[in-house]
């Protein structure tokens, strides 16, 4: 698949592996975060100068092979997925080399004395999308995600939801974030599509996905806030687990002031970067590349050159050996 719009290069990093490929789509395995577009979490309207960021970012994607974008309904208040649909007015036909996937379930708080909330109810979903496809200009939404578990879910609700989304063709697949096994389990019950996502904090330096597996019958165990039996459950139900965040936690901090496994990670990360040739994001997302569930990373980040630097993780290929020392070194202590 190769990508002819508007200064795209690149052929598009299909992954026939992928979980998520396996329900209809073709879908690189890297995506576009969209968090970061749109000037930000202020209530200022957009300018021309936020277009040919969402542009310039659109693009740097397009050409290493990056055709899958994240929106939310939230993200910078909505003007996110707004700039974003203005990209696309400009571009006619780019749409249809895209799967384009946003979020909702989220409300922030209407009024002074009130707290941000969930509400997955039917009435408030099938709002969310009519807003969503509005700001994206597009008729139909490739996935739909629910944006953290809201504690008042009625599932039976979320099923009609989503049916009416199917059939109406405003909503193709859907899926979640942040959630759990068993609440995977539940809400499936009551669904006639299966969940084809499961969007997840995950990272090298955010490893209680990892240490839930090993510290099995063990103290540390009791320890860790991973929901047991997420990830095989996503990987027996062929769900696409996806990497919010997959760089936080060794880029964005303040390394003087950091623990000392996350300084010896970035040593080691620095070090095999360098004996390669390529980034250092890069050897951080093959981490994640690494794992046999097939991990999706979102990359978040808006700027062209740092997309271009995560997507050289596609030419590493960790050794058993290398991952468990990147592993073990972020950890800060042996494997049990």
């Amino acid at each position: 698949m190769k990508d002819t719009e508007n200064g795209g290069a690149g052929f598009i990093a299909i992954d026939a592996k992928l979980p998520l490929n396996r329900h209809g789509f073709e879908a690189s395995r890297l995506v576009l975060g969209c968090m970061g577009f749109g000037g930000g979490w202020t209530r200022d309207p957009l300018t021309a100068e936020h277009l040919k960021q969402m542009h310039e970012g659109m693009d740097a994607a397009l050409s290493v092979g990056i055709n899958m974008v994240d929106h939310a309904n939230i993200y910078a208040f909505g003007k996110a997925e707004q700039v974003f649909g203005q990209m696309l007015k400009e571009r006619p036909g780019l749409r249809d080399q895209l799967v384009i996937q946003s979020k909702c379930g989220i409300r922030w708080a209407e009024r002074e004395g009130e707290s941000n909330r969930f509400d997955f109810s039917k009435s408030h979903i099938l709002e969310s999308v009519d807003g969503i496809l509005s700001r994206l200009g597009i008729e139909s939404l490739d996935i739909l995600l629910l944006h953290r578990p809201d504690p008042l879910i009625e599932p039976e609700e979320v099923a009609e939801a989503f049916e009416a989304l199917r059939s109406s063709g405003k909503v193709k697949r859907f899926g979640v974030s942040n959630m759990s096994a068993g609440q995977m389990r539940y809400l499936q019950a009551f669904l006639d599509e299966p969940i084809v996502a499961n969007q997840l904090e995950l990272s090298l330096t955010k490893l209680d996905w990892l240490d839930s597996q090993v510290h099995v019958n063990q103290e540390a165990g009791k320890l860790s806030s991973f929901p047991d039996g997420t990830l095989e459950y996503c990987r027996l139900n062929h769900v696409q687990i996806q990497a919010w965040s997959p760089l936080r936690g060794l880029f964005n901090v303040d390394l003087g002031q950091a623990e000392p496994r996350v300084r010896a990670t970035d040593e080691l990360v620095g070090s095999m970067a360098e004996e390669r040739g390529v980034s250092k994001e890069a050897i951080a997302l093959s981490f994640l590349l690494r794992h046999p569930a097939r991990i999706q990373p979102v990359l978040g980040t808006s700027r062209p050159e740092r997309i271009r630097a995560c997507a050289e993780a596609m030419q590493v290929e960790l050794s058993r050996e290398e991952w468990y020392k990147l592993y073990v070194t972020s950890r800060g202590r042996p494997m049990p």
